[in-house]
């Protein structure tokens, strides 16, 4: 026999078969089937109590789920949600800014602001300025010092619609104000200080490098806020505004079928919901390319995997970089 010492390299493998593949069972979950069951059958219970409800008139509702005058004021809805979301995140960028000046006056000023249209309901809000001619009958413009001045009555100029669209939209730009502080600052500050130290303006710097960065922290809550604004909204009514939910009451008042046309304004606004909260998504998106290795299946692909892929354990993802396959150690 020959002696082997510990030093001595040891003796290349035999020749060996390549392992058989291993066959993956998928683990069953009989649970899973019953809590469905369960919930799926709660459900249809709730569901035909009220569509089988004797008080409730279904051709009611369908009479006046297109009626001209619903769908005039769910117009009149998506005007004030979007005027007050242009004025909400346009002032609310100004006040973010301010607030995270080096000035304490610009600083104080728009913490201020931010502490009072938060505090106070916005209700209240649309309130005081739907009554503001009360206290100033009168708006004076000009240039002070000066004999130019411009003089209008106050109900004149504030009409209902402008008086919910100030209500709305300086109350949204407290919340947009510190949304978009909280994106602002999500941006390490060295990238910031590295594209200076290259020679790149503020502005630059701002619109290159920060932004596109904070947007993905600024974009959700700000999507959750318009769907927010679409039915905070209904509170104009207040105002005599003739939006959606003033524009059912003002029907249901008339044919005492109170039910009927709330279910006919909650359809309307699930639609309205629906459509920003699909538009949310492909701009979340689209702001996730480059932080994201794949991103995530759009509507389509989940009901195409959901109706025809069902048997898959994974599921599908669009731009997914491919797994390289295994290597075995004997080749």
């Amino acid at each position: 026999m020959t002696d082997v010492t510990a030093g001595d390299p040891p003796l290349p493998p035999g020749p060996r078969q390549r392992p058989e593949a291993i066959r993956a069972v998928p683990v069953r979950h009989p649970l899973r089937w019953v809590s469905a069951i369960v919930v799926l059958g709660i459900a249809a219970l709730v569901v035909d109590t009220f569509v089988t409800a004797k008080g409730l008139h279904w051709n009611v509702v369908g009479h006046y789920l297109f009626n001209d005058r619903i769908l005039g004021g769910a117009v009149v809805t998506l005007e004030l949600t979007a005027i007050a979301m242009i004025i909400g995140v346009s002032l609310g960028t100004l006040m973010a800014v301010m607030r995270l000046s080096a000035n304490p006056v610009m600083s104080s000023v728009s913490w201020f602001y931010i502490w009072f249209f938060r505090g106070t309901p916005v209700l209240v809000q649309l309130w005081f300025w739907f009554n503001i001619g009360i206290i100033l009958p009168f708006l004076n413009l000009g240039i002070p010092f000066t004999d130019i001045q411009w003089q209008g009555e106050t109900i004149r100029i504030i009409s209902p619609f402008l008086a919910a669209i100030l209500g709305l939209g300086l109350n949204e730009a407290a919340y947009m104000a510190e949304i978009i502080r909280a994106g602002l600052i999500s941006v390490d500050h060295g990238q910031t200080e590295a594209a200076q130290a290259l020679g790149m303006r503020r502005s630059l710097v701002m619109r290159r490098i920060v932004m596109p960065q904070a947007m993905r922290v600024i974009v959700p809550p700000t999507g959750n806020e318009t769907i927010s604004m679409l039915k905070t909204s209904a509170l104009a009514y207040i105002c005599t505004v003739p939006e959606l939910y003033f524009i059912q009451n003002e029907i249901a008042l008339a044919n005492y079928r109170v039910i009927e046309l709330l279910i006919v304004a909650s359809f309307w606004y699930l639609v309205m919901t629906s459509v920003l909260t699909f538009f949310q998504y492909y701009i979340e998106r689209h702001y996730a390319r480059g932080s994201v290795r794949a991103l995530p299946p759009t509507p389509l692909q989940r009901f195409r995997h959901f109706f025809f892929q069902f048997h898959s354990p994974a599921l599908f993802v669009e731009d997914a970089e491919p797994v390289p396959p295994a290597i075995s150690r004997w080749g």
